[in-house]
């Protein structure tokens, strides 16, 4: 059977579809590769959030057929999904597959591979491009292809957002909101602890509104969080962590999910995108700068120690010098652990991308911006760090450390990465404390405390 190769950019989201196409390839009789070299199928799954993602998909693709030209190329995600059979003729691949399926690639892939036995190519190059949606598509995404000794998963339990921020390529990729049944979710979440996870991420664009058009509350309680619950009374598992959330889906029976339910990750990872009121409502973001301090604070009242992380938008069409200063400002105040500080782009599709050229920043401008804000999170984030020099942290190795696969890596309760000494047969997939001795970056070092 021939050999597949998928190269993935983008969020957890996509690095989970591409897990669940890679079971149904293996499923089939296919062979999983790393190395596109030696891949008769090689497939890139797709992000396109911001252009720079797109370009490395289309320059990956350009270089693996440059090189020699697979049996069959393709591909799949959101990128896939926005420009459909525009890529046939841009990329000369012979397969795009959007959002809603992923689970129909494996039997495209056959397909493409038939005809080209049977010589159906000779007068025209024969391809397929399916991106329409499909009903329930979501409930597809289920199956986990796990590593050796693997001790956390990712989950996918929604698909779509309805949400319709300015900036934001993802509701026109992804769809709308479509969640999967609780009972499915549980389901999958105990067939991973069987096999060793401890750790589970629940994965969905707007996480935190699960369920919303679909599911009831119970008790005054959403349906998210009546996941969450039922997720905690699986055996083995002993973390839960969420992402990505929006900050409206943050109501009272959420917040206090963190002081009665312990499996809880001490971590958030909660957008602001803006901390300029005027710019939040350019950006549809319904919350007011205020309101999102507030959560802030009462989100780490519900839990002491919870780690905040954020993503934010510097030079977004129209944000003034005075706009900056008051993100600028509210960074100072919340002093989060970490941020993804993002230089605002075009994504065509967008309302952003039709706004009035003359508010659109220049690149020198968004740079300086985003410079002098990663500095202000950097400066907060490292007294974390620093506090930790001394102690001992849990830790959930993960394997060999990406960047000195000698030694093992894994991360703490609140998502902070730590590199220590071990043996990875007996450490991986485990749980432990480590003794932190320094930091470099946003990166721990430190020994395991034996017991």
């Amino acid at each position: 059977m021939p050999k597949v190769y998928i190269k993935t950019y983008g969020c957890q989201m996509n690095e989970r579809d591409t897990e669940q196409v890679s079971q149904m390839f293996v499923e089939r009789g296919y062979t999983m590769t790393g190395r596109d070299e030696d891949a008769d199928v090689v497939l890139i799954n797709t992000c396109s959030v911001r252009d720079q993602a797109e370009q490395k998909a289309l320059g990956k693709m350009g270089m693996v057929r440059r090189r020699r030209v697979p049996l069959v190329t393709g591909f799949m995600g959101c990128m896939a999904q926005s420009r459909g059979t525009e890529l046939l003729d841009k990329a000369k691949v012979d397969l795009v597959v959007g959002t809603q399926k992923y689970h129909r690639v494996v039997e495209y892939v056959d397909e493409i591979i038939r005809a080209k036995e049977t010589q159906l190519m000779d007068d025209e190059r024969f391809s397929i491009v399916d991106i329409e949606e499909e009903a329930a598509s979501q409930n597809a995404i289920r199956d986990h292809s796990l590593k050796e000794k693997q001790g956390s998963a990712f989950v996918s339990i929604m698909q779509g957002c309805n949400m319709k921020c300015t900036f934001c390529i993802v509701p026109y990729t992804r769809g709308g909101e479509r969640g999967r049944p609780i009972a499915d979710i549980v389901e999958e979440v105990r067939r991973l602890a069987d096999r060793g996870v401890k750790e589970v991420t629940l994965l969905g664009q707007i996480v935190n509104l699960y369920g919303r058009h679909e599911f009831p509350a119970v008790d005054g309680k959403s349906p998210f969080v009546q996941l969450l619950e039922s997720v905690h009374e699986v055996p083995g598992i002993q973390r839960i962590r969420f992402t990505s959330p929006h900050p409206i889906g943050y109501k009272k029976d959420l917040i206090e999910a963190f002081t009665y339910l312990p499996k809880l990750a001490e971590h958030v990872h909660l957008p602001v995108q803006s901390g300029s009121d005027a710019i939040l409502k350019k950006m549809h973001r319904p919350y007011s700068t205020a309101k999102f301090i507030d959560l802030v604070s009462r989100i780490r009242a519900a839990r002491p120690g919870i780690a905040v992380t954020t993503d934010v938008i510097v030079g977004f069409p129209g944000e003034t010098e005075e706009h900056y200063q008051e993100t600028r400002a509210m960074f100072e105040e919340l002093k989060f652990e970490n941020a993804f500080v993002f230089r605002y782009s075009k994504r065509r599709g967008t309302p952003a991308a039709e706004m009035d050229e003359s508010l659109q920043l220049s690149e020198q401008v968004k740079e300086q911006r985003n410079q002098d804000l990663l500095a202000v999170v950097n400066k907060h984030a490292w007294t974390k760090y620093e506090e930790l020099v001394g102690q001992d942290v849990e830790v959930l190795c993960e394997g060999p450390s990406k960047t000195n696969e000698t030694r093992l890596m894994g991360r703490t309760r609140t998502n902070k990465i730590v590199v220590f000494d071990g043996n990875p047969q007996r450490h991986t997939g485990e749980i432990f404390n480590v003794h932190i001795s320094h930091y470099e970056n946003f990166t721990l070092y430190g020994d395991i405390v034996t017991q």
